[in-house]
């Protein structure tokens, strides 16, 4: 097998990935054609509720509304209709205002990319400044000891409206630094650009800190280092190598905060398109649901292409023609703080849910109302008069087990689908768009309100992340020399899956799943915020914090112990697994025969690569 034909066998066919996304984007506008069918309730009359607030509408003004929609044609026939006008420009008219649907979606649509771009900019920012350390120290080969997780997790796990709501009270109502409603301008962007950009650049950040140190420990850079090249030459060059694992990540990222920030642009007043779609889903009105939908669907399409352009332009050459290093991250000893601080985080989330377990979470008490924390209360009392620790130690099981569940499943089908990247490619891209909260409407359309659909409705589109890091870490780890030294010596699928494609890939997935882990409880509670979920008053972390975010201002204890609960979480999943990771003497040596392997295999491909060379020049003059 030949270098350049191993490099463009495991590329997907383009015209199977855009097979995938047609098929993707088809059945997604299918299933949001047939939402209200799907939900067992009367079209007709959710759009006269919608319209004009009539509880008890007669029978002849709902025949009135199925004969002016055509809802006895079933879904089908509506999205034929819809679609055989969008090649004239014309996308229906709403069913509840009567107005035309293109303009509001292009205004919407505007509005959610340019807060869209803003909040890449803070993204971006934020990504430079967590993996700052780790360039300076790597492009000078004092990178010995591991990478600090706390802040990163921190970060990470900061929920997305709490900031809003926060930066909307200070920022904006105390200070008046900025607009804290409504979009009038360019000032408008900024704080709930802040309170996108912040957790999403942790997490970007966050994954490229785990990166660079084996870009660092490539030989290139201990041979530029020797040869005294400018550090900041040799930190390009590494970040250009570690940033071609992390680019996908923004897909899923930055790109779904068009269509997935309702909650941002609820608190800041926002006329996005995240708020349009869910306001059409929730009064079962299709046309700018579906239109809605349909620029979403567009709008992942052109990302990841671009995304993957981009991907592939930083890796170069070398991911044509089979001959990239495999990255092995070098062995580094992790600082005392880190591990305490991990173990201090495990004893004070077992103190929170055991203390927590001795008290009675459905106690109401209308007279202790917003109680600060007290000796009675230590967490203080929500609106109800409910002792706070109680329903945070009673909703530590249930929280902690969802998210897992979620977690596990979201990973599983992510490494499925990455692995077949020929069907992935397009499917990812065209889910990772779709809001959680329209698949939380679709879900609940068919399973009813409950933890497990609304769990549901997170598994179908939380595995993006993962499949489009393990689409793009399987096509680097197929185009390395030590893969094609394998297969040179007959190494069949399951040995390569087992000690090469496995082994690149399930530790960097791994780590972004416990960094999103805060991020699925919140995604969680959001669905049973919107009555698509956990209903009350189940105790839950994430319903804890989304009933209470409106009393921040006044009584902001409400929501910090669920907050810190989250916190604490995230920062000893993430820092107890990269501590074992680090410190695992089996990972060190693996990763010390794969380097040798990997080397060895190069320095073949580099001398074939040669040899062909000056074949092809003195194959002239003979």
């Amino acid at each position: 097998m030949s270098v350049m034909s191993a490099g463009t066998e495991v590329r997907p066919s383009r015209w199977r990935a855009s097979l995938g996304r047609l098929a993707a984007g088809t059945a997604l506008l299918t299933a949001v054609a047939m939402l209200p069918w799907l939900s067992g309730n009367d079209p007709a009359l959710t759009v006269l509720r919608a319209r004009s607030a009539d509880q008890n509408p007669t029978p002849e003004q709902l025949a009135a509304v199925r004969e002016q929609l055509g809802l006895d044609e079933g879904p089908f026939a509506h999205l034929a209709h819809w679609l055989g006008g969008l090649p004239r420009g014309e996308a229906g008219t709403s069913w509840v205002s009567g107005e035309a649907v293109l303009p509001q979606v292009t205004g919407a649509f505007a509005v959610s990319f340019t807060l869209m771009l803003g909040a890449l900019v803070v993204t971006i920012a934020v990504a430079a400044l967590v993996s700052a350390r780790t360039v300076y120290l790597g492009s000078r080969r004092r990178l010995h000891r591991g990478r600090g997780v706390i802040g990163v997790a921190v970060l990470a796990a900061l929920p997305k409206f709490l900031l809003a709501s926060l930066l909307a009270t200070v920022c904006g109502v105390w200070l008046g630094w900025f607009p804290s409603s409504g979009w009038a301008g360019p000032a408008s962007m900024v704080l709930p650009a802040l309170a996108l950009g912040v957790p999403s650049g942790a997490m970007i950040g966050g994954l490229l800190d785990q990166s660079l140190p084996a870009a660092f420990n490539e030989p290139w850079a201990r041979t530029w280092h020797a040869y005294g090249y400018a550090p900041g030459r040799v930190a390009r060059h590494a970040l250009r190598r570690a940033l071609a694992g992390v680019l996908p990540q923004l897909l899923p990222t930055v790109v779904a905060l068009v269509g997935g920030a309702v909650a941002v642009e609820k608190i800041f007043n926002i006329p996005g398109l995240g708020r349009l779609a869910l306001d059409a889903a929730i009064a079962q009105d299709l046309p700018p649901l579906q239109t809605a939908t349909l620029a979403l669907i567009l709008l992942g399409v052109v990302a990841g292409l671009l995304i993957q352009a981009l991907r592939r332009a930083l890796l170069g050459p070398a991911l044509r023609d089979g001959a990239l290093p495999a990255l092995h991250a070098p062995a580094a000893s992790r600082g005392r703080f880190t591990r305490w601080a991990a173990v201090a985080c495990a004893l004070a989330l077992l103190a929170l849910v055991t203390t927590g377990l001795l008290r009675d979470p459905l106690h109401v008490d209308t007279a202790a109302r917003l109680l600060p924390p007290s000796a009675a209360h230590p967490l203080g009392t929500d609106a109800l008069g409910r002792d706070l620790l109680a329903r945070l130690g009673h909703g530590a099981l249930r929280t902690v087990g969802v998210a897992l569940v979620v977690t596990a499943v979201c990973v599983l089908a992510g490494l499925l689908l990455g692995m077949a990247a020929q069907v992935g490619a397009g499917l990812t891209e065209v889910v990772s768009t779709m809001p959680a909260v329209l698949a939380g409407l679709l879900t609940t359309a068919v399973t009813g309100p409950s933890a497990w659909g609304a769990a549901l409705a997170v598994c179908l589109v939380g595995w993006t992340p993962y499949a489009a890091q393990a689409a793009a870490l399987l096509e680097q780890e197929r185009a390395s020399g030590h893969m094609l030294a394998s297969l040179s010596f007959g190494a069949g699928p399951g040995y390569l899956l087992r000690y090469h494609l496995l082994p690149a890939v399930l530790p960097p997935v791994l780590r972004n799943a416990l960094l999103r882990l805060p991020t699925t409880v919140l995604v969680l509670a959001s669905l049973g915020f919107l009555g698509l979920g956990e209903q009350p008053p189940t105790a839950e972390w994430g319903r804890l914090l989304s009933e209470n975010q409106p009393y921040v201002e006044l009584a902001p204890w409400t929501v910090l112990g669920p907050a810190c609960a989250l916190v604490l979480l995230s920062v000893l999943a993430v820092s107890g697994t990269d501590a074992a990771a680090v410190r695992s003497p089996a990972s060190v040596r693996k990763s010390r025969r794969s380097s040798g392997r990997g080397a060895q295999a190069q320095g073949g491909v580099s001398a074939g690569r040669t040899e062909r060379r000056s074949a092809a020049r003195r194959s002239p003059a003979a």
